[in-house]
């Protein structure tokens, strides 16, 4: 509880700033129908702005899918990052995490950190920035409805690729390590820009805990297709 309101209010720190906003929505569906049924959908919502020196970035999935009538995933996760610029090539901040997943061994895991970062790449071609920071996690076991608080050490790696005008491949990278349990995510996209706003990407994302109840996995996927819309300024990631 105490997480999301501090996620709020980063939120509405960010949307009364005096600086432009850019940002993506993307949108996917599968609906079958026949000898089985079976929907589909995920989205995300990422908003970014810079002022100054200053950056904020914010990110909204959400993931939902039903098989003959019967949910199979039911998953959304809110985050939001805020730097600045201590030079050309470093920065430092602060980050939150909220995740809640109906099929987890979690209920929800949620987590606050600070970190210093460095861009190792600034290039057009390829981008690569790396981070590292003391943080605290929250968890609530589903099974049992203990609670599992820890420190953790939060390591963040962001990779883009612009292959051609209008084909990039991106690489996210979070994990967040702690004695008790340590969550790592990695997602992996590849996008075809159709034009200046529309644009047509496919990925994969894959979740990993490494203390979970014993009826339950470590690891998730998801393969995703999805249309995308660009909205503001362009980015610079």
């Amino acid at each position: 509880m105490h997480l999301r309101i501090l996620w709020v209010g980063a939120m509405l720190l960010a949307s009364g700033a005096q600086a432009e906003f850019s940002g993506t929505g993307e949108f996917g569906l599968v609906i079958n129908r026949g000898n089985s049924e079976t929907e589909a959908a995920n989205s995300r919502l990422e908003l970014l702005w810079e002022k100054e020196r200053w950056e904020n970035e914010s990110t909204a999935t959400a993931v939902y899918a039903r098989d003959s009538g019967t949910t199979s995933a039911n998953r959304f996760a809110l985050a939001n990052t805020l730097n600045y610029s201590l030079s050309e090539r470093s920065f430092a901040g602060g980050s939150l995490r909220y995740d809640r997943d109906q099929f987890s061994s979690f209920r929800y895991q949620a987590s606050l950190a600070a970190g210093y970062g460095y861009r190792v790449l600034t290039g057009e071609t390829h981008r690569l920035t790396v981070e590292a920071g003391p943080g605290y996690q929250f968890a609530e076991i589903r099974d049992t409805g203990e609670s599992e608080n820890q420190a953790i050490v939060r390591g963040r790696l962001n990779y883009r690729w612009q292959i051609a005008e209008a084909t990039r491949l991106t690489n996210r990278l979070l994990v967040e390590a702690g004695s008790k349990n340590t969550f790592a995510e990695n997602a992996l996209a590849l996008s075809v820009a159709i034009n200046s706003r529309l644009s047509l990407g496919t990925g994969v994302t894959i979740r990993h805990n490494t203390d979970v109840e014993p009826d339950r996995k470590k690891t998730d996927t998801l393969t995703t297709v999805t249309l995308a819309y660009n909205f503001g300024a362009a980015k610079n990631e």
